[in-house]
Parts: structure tokens; sequence; C-alpha cells
């Protein structure tokens, strides 16, 4: 039998529709449209265009309409942690404001003086501490005295306001509800200490469901629009990591991930939240996964370091292609100069190339000048803290004991890391990665969010199982690349002690 699903894509930067069509154990994607999501700033604050979205997922719906296909059912995925305010008459209060707004600087270290402390924030979401998590985005609101949140009916998280819109019906999805800093894991709700320090209460949000679970059908108005008729609505991992996670190819659970791009998410799936005093010092984040998991991760700055250099380089450079520059920083001396990615220095400078020389120069080593130095020189720092984390995780995952996919018991440990995402395609990185952590690398897919929802839209169909049908399913559909250790051991372990030490860890 042949499915047919539509997938909703969105990112910080830019959004696509695209079909799935899921027959005989196999998934092709058809990208439908893809669009801009805009930042728009107006009165001293930033916003998403909330209707500009709504418009762009209409138009893919029409065209599915116009070519007479029977979609099975519709699946919606964001980013994290923003959300809309629904008044008592239904109507969309304002454009949702953007986390990258500035009006929570100070406001998460304000909350946990004046409110909440750091500590019982930790143990209650076990969530790492980001400035524009929703509850302190919340607090600065409630400070602020934002009309919107005092005259509001509900809260809905970005994804679930976009499937309101369709189908009417008020939801809090487990994954991106796990992103707000709110979510206690432990009982799979949002927290009623918490929600009511910045001033709301449960009834403001819609009702918990996890991935898979179907919303409603389109409206009657959406069913008019597009051509189509009562197409059920799921609420897939709508957090589009949660989505990517889904997508790991992994044929069993001894696998770590590396979602790669601007940002690199390293973690594990663990049946349950890990909340210690390891996992608070560490600052490791628990977010909600598919089938009950937890996605286990911490935050890397991943490719954004190359990123903002490449833009500062002089215009011949730039017009070099990525493989070009990067080939030629394979040329130039390994470990010369290391840096920590996370560092703060690297957060948002005005210059990352100066950020990085100042970096080095001021921890005794040789300064890289040129474009090939520099980016060799990031290159081998993340492999290097890829390295860190990954011995981090290992430590986690041993202490789990959790069974392996057949239910047995297992103590393998971790055997595989699978990287996703749009750096999967770096084949430089993904080597030094395998010889950094002395493990085999399995790169690909790397539009695997939108894979993730559609097979969670599969799964709520029926037509697969559960997660490892779909992984199945996901290896026998895409191509991955597989990477061995292929560098110098000893090497790599003495430039580990060179970063452990110039980082001072």
């Amino acid at each position: 039998m042949k499915h047919y699903f539509f997938a909703v894509d969105l990112g910080a930067t830019s959004g696509r529709t695209i079909l799935g069509t899921l027959a005989d154990g196999h998934l092709e994607q058809e990208e439908l449209t893809r669009f801009p999501n805009h930042l728009i700033e107006t009165g001293g604050h930033f916003y998403w265009d909330i209707y500009a979205l709504y418009f762009e997922m209409i138009k893919g719906l029409q065209m599915v309409g116009k070519r007479g296909i029977d979609i099975t059912s519709i699946g919606i995925d964001t980013w994290g942690v923003d959300f809309v305010f629904i008044g008592d008459d239904g109507a969309i209060l304002r454009n949702p404001m953007a986390y990258r707004d500035p009006h929570t600087f100070g406001r998460m270290e304000e909350y946990f003086e004046k409110v909440v402390d750091r500590k019982t924030v930790y143990d209650i979401t076990g969530i790492q501490f980001m400035n524009f998590n929703s509850l302190f985005q919340l607090y600065a609101m409630q400070q602020a005295g934002n009309s919107a949140m005092k005259h509001c009916s509900k809260i809905l998280f970005v994804p679930d306001a976009l499937s309101w819109m369709l189908t009417g019906e008020a939801v809090c999805e487990y994954t991106i509800a796990s992103t707000s800093q709110m979510l206690d894991p432990r009982t799979g709700d949002l927290s009623e200490k918490l929600i009511k320090s910045v001033g709301l209460t449960r009834g403001h949000f819609g009702r918990m469901v996890q991935p898979g679970t179907q919303i409603g059908v389109l409206t009657q108005e959406v069913q008019k629009m597009t051509g189509l008729g009562p197409v059920p609505v799921i609420a897939v991992a709508g957090h589009d990591t949660g989505a990517a996670v889904a997508a790991v190819p992994a044929k069993d659970q001894n696998f770590a991930y590396l979602s790669s791009g601007t940002w690199s998410l390293m973690g594990i799936e663990a049946p349950q939240a890990i909340i210690n005093e390891r996992s608070y010092e560490l600052n490791f984040t628990n977010e909600g996964g598919i089938e009950g998991t937890t996605r286990f991760l911490k935050n890397i700055c991943g490719m954004w370091l190359y990123e903002r250099c490449r833009k500062e380089w002089p215009e011949e450079v730039q017009r070099l292609s990525h493989p070009e520059l990067q080939g030629s920083a394979m040329q130039v001396e390994a470990f010369r100069s290391i840096i920590n990615p996370d560092d703060p220095a690297f957060a948002n400078p005005p210059s990352m190339i100066e950020a990085i020389q100042s970096y080095c120069r001021q921890t005794g080593q040789p300064v890289p000048e040129t474009p090939a130095q520099i980016c060799r020189c990031i290159f081998d720092s993340l492999a290097l803290r890829y390295r860190q984390v990954f011995g981090w995780l290992k430590e986690f995952k041993a202490s789990m004991g959790e069974p392996s996919s057949a239910g047995e018991p297992s103590s393998a440990g971790i055997q595989v890391l699978h990287i996703i995402g749009g750096g999967s395609l770096n084949k430089y990185l993904n080597q030094f990665t395998a010889d950094a952590l002395g493990i085999e690398v399995l790169a690909g897919p790397q539009e695997c969010t939108a894979i993730g929802n559609m097979m969670l839209q599969a799964k709520a169909a029926g037509a697969v199982n559960d997660v490892w049908q779909m992984r199945r399913i996901i290896a026998d559909s895409v191509e991955m690349v597989p990477y061995h250790p292929q560098g110098d051991e000893a090497a790599w372990a003495a430039a580990y002690e060179k970063y452990l030490k110039v980082t001072n860890q």
C-alpha cells in the first residue's frame, strides 16, 4: 500500500514543505516549496511572522490538492522554545517574539536570584541553561508587563500553534514542550511550580500529547482553501531535533548521534532522563524523545565558527568551494593551534577571526594567520571537543544499563556514531571525528528532520510498528557514508592532552 505524507519543516532561517511517499518499505521525498523565514524587527523587538508561515503551509497543501494526491496526514516540526499567545476569542494576539530578541538578556540570572534558584530549576527539568528558553522569555515578558501575555487564554509552542491554525485543536506536544525549561520529565507534564513562577497556570497550555498522536483534521475553512478533505494532522516530534534523532538509521541502541550543522548536538537516546550532580556539572540537557525516550545531549558550537570566518575572508577566498578551502586546510600542520569551540569568546564576536587569533595568543600558541590555518584550527578543535563530549556520553551510557532493542541486556556501550544533518556532507570533519573518537562513524542522512517527521506520520497511520522499523526503512532508503579511524592514534591522544591543557580542563 502506498502512503503520502505532507511534512512542514521550519528552521529559524528558512522552511519547506515536502511530500513523502512510502511504498514497499522505501521512502521517497519531493520538495514542494522552499521559503525564507524572516525575522521582523519593530517596536524594539524581533518577531516571527506566523501568518507568513501559515500562508506557505497552505500554499504547499494547495499544490497537493491541485495534483489530486490523497495524502494520509500532515506533520509540522520547527525550532524550539518560541510560542504564540491566543486570546479568549480564538485570535492570535500578536506575532510570536523570537528567541533572538535581547529582552531576555540578564533575565535568567535575575530569575534565579529572585524567583527559583538555578539548581532547583535543573533538578525539575534537566534542561541546560540558555537565556532564551521559554521560561526566561515568559519571565521577561511578565516583568515588562507584556499585554499579549496578560490577556492570553492559551500559549502554544510554534508547531502546536500552526497545527491549531489548521485544525482548531490546542495541544502541547511533548518534544517541543521539553525545550521550554518548564517540563518535568519525571511526570511527563509541565511543572506547576515553574508555570506558577511566571504567573501562569497549567490551563494556559494545551493538553500534553506524545509524538504520533492525531491532533485533529483540517477545518472546513482549510479544506475549502486547499481542495483537500478532512486530512488528519499529526503531532510528530514537533521539535526539529527530536524529528532528526527519530530518523537516525541505527540498527540498535548502542549508538550516539551528532546532529551536525551551524551547531552540533551530540547525544544518546536514554530510556529516561538523566538528572544528577554530574549532568548538572557538565550542563547536559534532557529533551523529550519518541516512544518515551529522552534525548540526552550537549550543545556544541559547530560550523558557526567556520561560517563566520568564511564571511570575513577576502572575496577570492570566499569564491573557493568548501571542498577547495577545506582541502587546503588539510595541507597545513595539524594541531598547531587549538581552541575550545564553546568558549564564550566565540558566541558572537565582532570578528571571529580576531577572536580565534586572540584565544591562541592568550594561551601561548602559534597564531593562525591564513584561511587554511584557521580552518584547520577549527576542524582540529571541533574533533577534539567531540572526543571530550563523547567520553562523557560513554560514562553516562555505562551507568544506564538499559536493554537493547531486542529487549536483552546490553553491555556493548556505544559502538557507532551517526552524523546527521548538513554537516554529514563534511568529509574532512567526519574523518577527523572518527580518528579522534576511535570509533566507526556513519554519515547521513542530510535531510533527517523531514524524514523523521514523515516516518512518525507513518507510525501514526499504522504503516510502521515502532521506531526500529522506522529506522530500518530509513537505512534502506538513504545512503550512509562510513568513516573508520585512519589517523595516528598516538598523535590524536597527544593532541587531546594539549586540548585539555589549553582549555584548562
